[in-house]
C-alpha cells in the first residue's frame, strides 16, 4: 500500500466523496417540493462524511482526528436515515436502497478502522 500524504488517499475519504456525488445525483430525481427538506439534509449530512475525513486527517492530535472521525461515522448514520426516509417516501426503489445501504455499512467499517487506528496510535503517544 502506498503512503498516504493527504485525506485524499484514504478509502474512507474515496468512498465518502463518491458516497456524496451519488446522492447528489440520486436526489436530483427527488420532488423539487423537497429541495429544502429531504434534498438539503441528505446533501448536507452526506458532504459532511468525507469533510469531517479531511479535518480529522488535518489535525495534529488524535484525540482531534478521532473527535471528527467519529463525527463523520454520525453524518454516515444521518445519510442512512435520509435514505431510509426516500425509500419509504418511494423517491428511492428497494433496489436503489439496498445499493447505498451495502455502501454506507462499508464505509462504516473504513470509518471505524479510522477510529481504531487512531486509539492505536494515541496508545502509542502516550506511552500506555
Amino acid at each position: 500500500m502506498d503512503k498516504v500524504q493527504n485525506y485524499c488517499d484514504l478509502d474512507a475519504w474515496k468512498r465518502a466523496h463518491g458516497l456524496t456525488v451519488e446522492i447528489y445525483r440520486v436526489t436530483k430525481k427527488f420532488p423539487k417540493t423537497e429541495i429544502f427538506g429531504l434534498i438539503d439534509q441528505a446533501r448536507r449530512a452526506a458532504s459532511s462524511v468525507g469533510a469531517n475525513i479531511a479535518e480529522g486527517f488535518g489535525r495534529y492530535h488524535f484525540k482531534d482526528k478521532n473527535k471528527f472521525y467519529y463525527q463523520a461515522r454520525g453524518s454516515l448514520f444521518e445519510v442512512q436515515n435520509h435514505l431510509l426516509l426516500s425509500k419509504d417516501l418511494n423517491f428511492l426503489s428497494q433496489a436503489e436502497f439496498n445499493a447505498f445501504f451495502v455502501d454506507t455499512e462499508n464505509l462504516a467499517r473504513l470509518i471505524n478502522g479510522l477510529i481504531r487506528s487512531m486509539a492505536v496510535n494515541g496508545k502509542n503517544q502516550n506511552g500506555s
